[in-house]
């Protein structure tokens, strides 16, 4: 493409070039024509011909001029005579006496002065062409305008002969040139992108810890980085992955054990007294009451991470819930000697919630508060409006199994690890709260202040419509 437009550019120059040495070339051209004139032109008395020509003697007929005209034509360097009447119709052309009669546009160039220029096609072939005026009245043909033409064509050939070769050969060398970028480019681009297939196979294939290391301000760059935060997210989510899974065997396993041995117990006999098979069978109930709920609390987690769960959000009075809630944990606060005081300020709005998940939610974190704060100590629940939000604040000492507040909502995470699962839970009430508040466009998190209190933080967005009835 470059060289194309490299020869037509060149071409056009060539063009321009030769039609300003046409321009230069037919002054001298038209001396030498009317020398010729003053040559045929009669003499008079004086012996001095019309306006200044000093003629030889005799008088020549037009014949004779063209004759004349034809042997000045070979020596001119334009190519080609031609002799134009007031009309600027051809009355001599000595190429092609045939051209008699073809009329050519002459217009006023712009290059020389007094010298018009012309692009006319004679004989099917086109011209490039330069006129001057002569005087009729002196001239044997009657001629008017002289004409100087040249083939345009030998005009772009003599450029293509000069031009087509240095193109040919830069075009050869481009193109080497360009075939060794596209090499080395091509490389440049094809290494990480090989190395990132690897990788991604070795991902595939199990290895997780596999990166890249691809870096830069590029679009590889970028895909390098992607890719390593995605392995990285791939490699977390399988270690939480395995670790949910022995969690869950774990958990699993003691009840599980307690149920097969105080059932074969029962079976074989071997418990001899009536108390003995009573606490067998209570032993075996409340085991069996403890992998239900664990199946429940699974089940609704994976509802809730799915986005099956349906949630009917409706306007809550929050103040009024969190006193029923605090009715149902007060007499487990009172057997560890707890105090459970409540602040709802009386201007509180209502909350977009689920009636039901929001029991759930607000059942786990006050149970949190009364299992772990230490016996005999303070648990606070505040209700503030922040942002157009309305924020339940749970408060209560941390003891001295401080947990990690950016692990709570992990699932079977427990601060004490000594604590058995029947005392403390198996785990899961904390992380499906959190999903069950993110489900309902809220925000659950934990942090610990200053004076070594754990706080659990529930914001949730405040409702425009009438509070609904907090269920019982």
């Amino acid at each position: 493409m470059s060289g194309a437009l490299t020869w037509v550019l060149v071409r056009n120059l060539e063009v321009q070039t030769a039609q300003g040495q046409l321009d230069v070339a037919i002054q001298a051209d038209a001396v030498a024509v009317r020398h010729e004139e003053c040559r045929v032109v009669p003499r008079v008395a004086t012996n001095q011909g019309p306006a200044g020509c000093i003629g030889a003697g005799g008088v020549d007929d037009a014949i004779d001029f063209q004759d004349r005209l034809d042997a000045l034509a070979a020596t001119l360097s334009g190519g080609r005579l031609l002799l134009l009447d007031g009309n600027r119709t051809v009355i001599w052309d000595s190429g092609n006496p045939s051209a008699q009669g073809h009329v050519i546009g002459v217009q006023v160039g712009r290059r020389v002065g007094n010298v018009a220029e012309a692009q006319p096609t004679l004989g099917g072939q086109s011209y490039l062409a330069a006129a001057v005026a002569l005087a009729p009245a002196r001239d044997p043909l009657g001629a008017a305008f002289l004409v100087v033409a040249r083939p345009r064509a030998s005009v772009t050939s003599a450029a293509a002969g000069e031009l087509v070769p240095l193109l040919l050969v830069a075009g050869g060398a481009a193109l080497v040139v360009a075939m060794l970028l596209v090499i080395l480019v091509g490389r440049t681009l094809t290494r990480p992108l090989t190395e990132l297939a690897a990788a991604a196979e070795d991902v595939a294939a199990g290895n997780y810890a596999r990166r890249v290391g691809i870096r830069g301000e590029d679009e590889i760059g970028t895909l390098g980085a992607a890719f390593d935060r995605m392995a990285e997210a791939v490699e977390r989510a399988r270690k939480i992955q395995r670790d949910f899974l022995a969690n869950l065997s774990h958990e699993l396993k003691t009840p599980l054990t307690s149920l097969i041995g105080f059932s074969q117990a029962l079976v074989d006999g071997s418990l001899k007294s009536e108390a003995d098979r009573t606490r067998a069978a209570a032993i075996v109930h409340e085991e069996s009451e403890r992998v239900l709920r664990m199946a429940q609390e699974l089940l609704d987690l994976a509802r809730v991470e799915a986005g099956s769960m349906v949630l009917n959000l409706t306007a809550v009075d929050l103040g009024a819930q969190l006193q029923q809630e605090l009715e149902i944990v007060r007499p487990r606060a009172d057997a560890r000697e707890l105090v459970i005081n409540l602040d709802v300020p009386a201007d509180t709005p209502p909350v977009a919630a689920d009636p039901e998940r929001l029991h759930q939610v607000v059942d786990n974190l006050l149970d949190n508060a009364v299992k772990y704060a230490p016996t005999g100590s303070t648990v606070t629940v505040v209700v503030s409006v922040v942002s157009g939000a309305v924020e339940t604040v749970v408060s209560n000492p941390a003891g001295p199994h401080r947990p990690d507040p950016e692990r709570m909502f992990e699932r079977f995470y427990r601060a004490d690890p000594s604590r058995s699962g029947a005392a403390g839970g198996v785990g899961l009430g904390l992380a499906i709260s959190r999903e069950l508040t993110t489900a309902m466009k809220g925000r659950l998190w934990a942090d610990i202040d200053a004076e070594g209190n754990l706080r659990m933080h529930l914001r949730l967005p405040a409702a425009v419509q009438p509070a609904a009835t907090a269920p019982s």
